[in-house]
């Protein structure tokens, strides 16, 4: 998901380019509920997945299993330079309001975070089991919302020290 410093937050319609300003990450974890449901109701494109993947250090194929995703239906997709459909769509937007959810967690404890990858530390963090889940992975969550919701909460759990 591509970085500008003047483009707007979300495509006002299916054929406008996506730019965000930061990385997507850090701009969906931001956005209003209201802003999410827009953006998933208009679509992400397809390329999303393929910049998402890049920027967690995560083979196409590997991410898109976690996500939930079809490979054939959105490599497609991405040949044509196509958009996601609303249920692709939302997984994506659920992913990577995780992955800013994971900055905005580093930003607030108040330590260096320039050196800081949150889609790298991500990408590591769902591939390990996790007591909290019952000795699931996190990635085994990813593709559905009341999973995404359940990392959610985790990781805010994890942030103020109730994590066990």
């Amino acid at each position: 998901m591509s970085a500008s410093a003047s483009a707007p937050l979300v495509a006002r319609d299916r054929s406008a380019s996506y730019a965000l300003q930061r990385p997507a990450h850090a701009n969906v974890f931001q956005l209003s509920a209201i802003e999410r449901a827009r953006m998933v109701k208009q679509g992400v494109p397809a390329r999303a997945v393929q910049e998402l993947s890049a920027a967690m250090g995560l083979p196409r194929d590997q991410f898109m299993r976690a996500a939930g995703l079809a490979r054939s239906t959105v490599e497609r997709k991405i040949a044509a330079r196509g958009m996601l459909s609303e249920s692709e769509s939302e997984k994506l937007v659920g992913i990577s309001r995780l992955i800013g959810q994971v900055q905005a967690m580093v930003q607030a404890s108040g330590t260096e975070a320039r050196r800081f990858s949150a889609p790298r530390w991500f990408a590591g963090w769902i591939t390990q089991p996790v007591a909290a889940l019952g000795g699931l992975c996190p990635q085994e969550l990813l593709d559905t919302a009341d999973g995404r919701e359940a990392l959610g909460n985790l990781l805010m759990q994890m942030q103020f020290g109730v994590y066990a």
